[in-house]
């Protein structure tokens, strides 16, 4: 049911963490990342000139999940937690992780896939710049993997910030109708170099 909801353009959420119930959201305006329009600042591109992090995929799904929940006011509750980690274990939602020199999780985006389609569902971060740094190798990952979607649900300043747009209902779903008729790969590309996104970021701009 749920990767139907996708394919139709719907996502679920919830009021907040100790809701049980659970709402289905198609919004009226659509917030995408174009894929061949990230922006990597100048701030950015310092920090990931610095080097001191890492950054895998699918190493720690659940611990992603927990810490985009971890906060305030969160609209994932125990159900819509259930459901991603049983989407994961099916290999349809997907994990990247930022990483400090000690090992300590700093950051991360999760999400759904289906076709060409990738769906971001949340990200954290508990350094400075740590969620920016898991968007550029999430963008270079779809990019890379034959991703034409890269749908955000809103538009926040954040996303506007780096290069995120706002369509509308029937723009977004004309494009989720030919994203998900095509194939494409999350996990084939291998997790490449800080110099690797960059340049690559530089090509596309």
């Amino acid at each position: 049911m749920l990767m139907r909801a996708y394919a139709m353009g719907i996502f679920p959420m919830s009021e907040h963490r100790d809701d049980p119930e659970i709402f289905w959201v198609d919004p009226r305006r659509r917030g995408i990342m174009p894929l061949d329009g990230f922006h990597i600042s100048r701030s950015l591109r310092r920090r990931l000139r610095r080097g001191d992090f890492r950054v895998s995929v699918n190493r720690d799904f659940a611990a992603v999940v927990d810490g985009c929940a971890d906060r305030d006011d969160t609209w994932i509750n125990a159900e819509i937690r259930r459901l991603y980690l049983a989407l994961h274990l099916k290999g349809r939602a997907h994990s990247l992780e930022v990483w400090d020199s000690a090992e300590t999780l700093i950051g991360g985006v999760y999400g759904v896939t289906l076709g060409a389609a990738f769906f971001g569902e949340s990200m954290f971060s508990r350094r400075t710049d740590a969620s920016k740094i898991a968007l550029a190798f999430l963008v270079d990952r779809l990019n890379l993997g034959g991703f034409t979607l890269f749908d955000t649900q809103f538009l926040t300043p954040h996303l506007a910030s780096l290069g995120g747009q706002e369509v509308s209902r029937a723009a977004y779903h004309a494009r989720l109708r030919e994203a998900i008729t095509q194939e494409a790969d999350f996990t084939a590309p291998p997790v490449p170099t800080v110099q690797e996104v960059m340049q690559r970021n530089t090509q596309m701009s």
